[in-house]
C-alpha cells in the first residue's frame, strides 16, 4: 500500500511523494507492520508525513527519522 491514501488534502511535489513511498513501504518492512490500514501504520505515516512537511524529503532521511520517532534503528 502506498503513502497517498495518507495523505489527505496534503500535496507535494512528486519526487517528495515518491521519497515519502519509499520510506513508508521500507519502514513498514522493518518495523514488521503490514500495508494495511491499520492504526500502527497509520502513525508511521503520519510521521514520514511530517517529516515531508518539515522539509524533509530524501527518502533515506525519511526512513530514519520515522525509525527515530519510534525508538528504533537501521
Amino acid at each position: 500500500m502506498p503513502i497517498t491514501p495518507y495523505l489527505r488534502s496534503n500535496v507535494f511535489e512528486p519526487e517528495t511523494t515518491k521519497a515519502m513511498g519509499v520510506a513508508f513501504e521500507k519502514a513498514c518492512r522493518k518495523l514488521g507492520l503490514s500495508l494495511t490500514r491499520d492504526a500502527m501504520t497509520e502513525s508511521l505515516a503520519k510521521v514520514i508525513i511530517e517529516l515531508a512537511e518539515g522539509g524533509v524529503s530524501d527518502p533515506e532521511r525519511l526512513y530514519r527519522g520515522a525509525l527515530a520517532h519510534f525508538g528504533k534503528a537501521d
